[in-house]
């Protein structure tokens, strides 16, 4: 042993004085809440103290394993000037777990068969869109949901809304009404307002019909088949009509009317109200409807292409139990898809405003629509599905070649379109466009695009903290990654896949998990009107929220009226930009919706398979 100098000695021997900041800052263990598969990568990270030793012990507090944690992987904030990896992948034995490490112990999890871990995520998040049911048949559940928006039945049609203004929400001009009565009673709300958008329920139907053909499960199906119920009434095949948007979430006080963001109720309060043109809150009883395109014109190549898999996806899944009903289907994803504008395309028509959801890539839809319709005439022997296939090669080698492209999110379905395209073009496509080698090279692109960007953060995770829809991108990342491993048997972005779901169940700078109702801490005060009236102790069980998001976003967001206050601190945590608050009026972090849920339901259902 090297001695040092008595002066050296003797001044270590008296600890070091430390800052306020220190002495008050306990370092922390975060961990994936939910846990970890058996045979994957596992990693956990130590938000704060200094490098060392960590141990793992079981549910009886005995030791199991031990290690160390390596340099720090980079500063978090000035209370936490370092974060460490702590490496648990040789931890293989069925159980459940915490890591103690620098004087902090993990929240609880489980290492288990990924079947075990994460089949039974997928009904949690099906509850969620349980709880966004509208009109009629609503689910009551956890927060006691009655019927509502049932005069939706008889909704008036208005021409599209004009917007400008800074932010291209600020109405400029009166509605005007152009037809109706439709009826558009049903569906699911969008988020934790009560609008309902074609776009955004036909991504999720695409995901969650993907996932039900392949993993039958009674309590999904009865949501598919509501979602698709109500696809079948926004679409007009008689007059070949697509409506866009159900409601209207600006209002204008110029021209007198309230908007869905402008009223904080539970949805069923409504029904109830007594209201005549003229009235400012009749759009809040009578919502108004807008169409995608005059009857009979081409449609936004997007919508065409999503609501076209939602159809032909729906007809997959009933091709061996109602073939009646499947080729319904089948008819009306062939009749959206033929009515896409593919020359000049424009502005997508994603919701009105267009600022809501800035859309801007479409022959990825397109190549999602034709696939799945390629599968759906197969399954039902329909002559045309070499053709929708070839259809779906060309839209694939467009998208590729388009420069705007991106990951699986809302605005980007091309990992999913990939996917099946691959297994089509395996079984022989004659004239096709591209092969199943270009297809890889794309799924590469995106995964590899991840996997650079995460290079830069502590956590590993992927996705910008600093901007909107983390958690939804998380998990797309997560999803893709089986999907390249479906689609070519490697294994190259296992680890860098599941890093991304560990984000989102915890493993993050907050320790929360972004599932609600999932982990041992997750968003206790989302921003959802029917769940904040529904009162604490009601659970809005499965829903996803966005995440951390910029700490800019979060200036001067008003509390809404008449909401419940609720908020949990987590400041201490915010850092390198971004914020993460559980807050009732923080949307741009607590805000759920059912396009998050759908791709963490995705993400979960291919993570739980061999």
């Amino acid at each position: 042993m090297r001695l040092l100098p008595l002066a050296t000695a003797a001044a270590l021997a008296v600890p070091l004085a430390a800052t306020p900041a220190e002495a008050a800052t306990p370092a922390e263990v975060r961990v994936d809440q939910v846990g970890y598969a058996l045979g994957e990568a596992k990693h956990a990270f130590l938000l704060g103290g200094a490098p060392g030793k960590f141990t793992v012990v079981d549910e009886r507090g005995r030791a199991v394993r031990e290690g160390r944690t390596g340099a720090s992987l980079g500063a978090w904030n000035a209370r936490y000037p370092a974060v460490f990896d702590l490496d648990l992948s040789a931890l293989d034995r069925p159980g459940t777990y915490r890591i103690r490490a620098a004087g902090a112990t993990s929240p609880p999890f489980r290492v288990d068969t990924a079947r075990r871990l994460f089949r039974p995520l997928v009904r949690v998040t099906t509850e969620f869109f349980q709880a966004q049911r509208d009109g009629h048949d609503v689910v009551p559940g956890r927060l006691d949901r009655k019927p509502s928006h049932l005069a939706d039945r008889t909704a008036t049609v208005y021409a599209e809304p004009k917007f400008e203004g800074e932010s291209g929400d600020e109405i400029v001009e009166p509605l005007k009404p152009q037809g109706g009565p439709v009826d558009v009673e049903g569906g699911w709300v969008d988020a934790g307002d009560f609008v309902k958008f074609t776009s955004n329920t036909a991504y999720s139907l695409a995901e969650l019909g993907f996932v039900l053909r392949e993993d039958p499960d009674p309590v999904l199906a009865k949501e598919v088949r509501f979602g698709l119920d109500w696809l079948d009434k926004v679409w007009d095949g008689r007059t070949k009509t697509l409506y866009a948007q159900v409601g209207i979430g600006t209002g204008s006080e110029e021209f007198g009317f309230l908007g869905d963001h402008d009223v904080w109720r539970n949805p069923q309060d409504d029904d109830a109200l007594d209201v005549e043109p003229g009235d400012p809150a009749y759009f809040v009883k009578h919502r108004p409807v807008f169409p995608a395109a005059p009857a009979g014109a081409p449609l936004s190549p997007n919508l065409a292409g999503r609501v076209a898999a939602a159809f032909a996806l729906g007809a997959q899944v009933q091709a061996h139990r109602d073939p009646r009903l499947a080729r319904h289907y089948l008819a009306e994803a062939a009749a959206v898809f033929a009515q896409a504008r593919t020359t000049g395309a424009g502005e997508l028509v994603t919701a009105f405003p267009h600022a809501y959801y800035p859309e801007s890539s479409w022959e990825d839809d397109l190549e999602l629509g034709a696939t799945q319709l390629a599968l759906a005439a197969r399954a039902l022997h329909d002559p045309r599905a070499d053709g929708w296939a070839r259809d779906a090669a060309k839209w694939a080698k467009a998208y590729i070649g388009s420069g705007d492209t991106s990951t699986l999110n809302l605005y980007d379905t091309s990992a999913l379109a990939h996917a099946d395209l691959a297994g089509l073009l395996r079984t022989g496509v004659p004239g096709a466009a591209l092969g199943v080698r270009e297809l890889a090279a794309d799924l590469r692109r995106q995964l590899d695009s991840g996997v650079e960007a995460a290079k830069r953060s502590p956590f590993g995770t992927a996705v910008d903290v600093t901007g909107f829809d983390a958690a939804s991108r998380s998990f797309g990342f997560a999803a893709t990654a089986r999907l390249y491993q479906r689609v070519t048997g490697d294994t190259r972005y296992a680890a860098f896949g599941a890093r991304q779901r560990d984000f989102t169940l915890g493993a993050n700078a907050w320790g929360v998990s972004l599932v609600v109702g999932v982990g041992t801490t997750f968003p206790q005060c989302p921003h959802h009107q029917a769940a904040n009236l529904a009162g604490p102790s009601k659970v809005l069980y499965g829903a996803v929220v966005n995440g951390p998001n910029g700490a800019g976003n979060f200036a001067d967001l008003p509390f809404p009226a008449g909401a419940k206050e609720c908020t949990r601190p987590y400041e201490s945590f915010d850092g390198q930009g971004s914020r993460y608050a559980d807050d009732l009026s923080s949307w741009p972090s607590n805000e759920p919706a059912i396009d998050f849920t759908a791709t963490a339901l995705l993400a979960f259902s291919l993570a739980a398979r061999p």
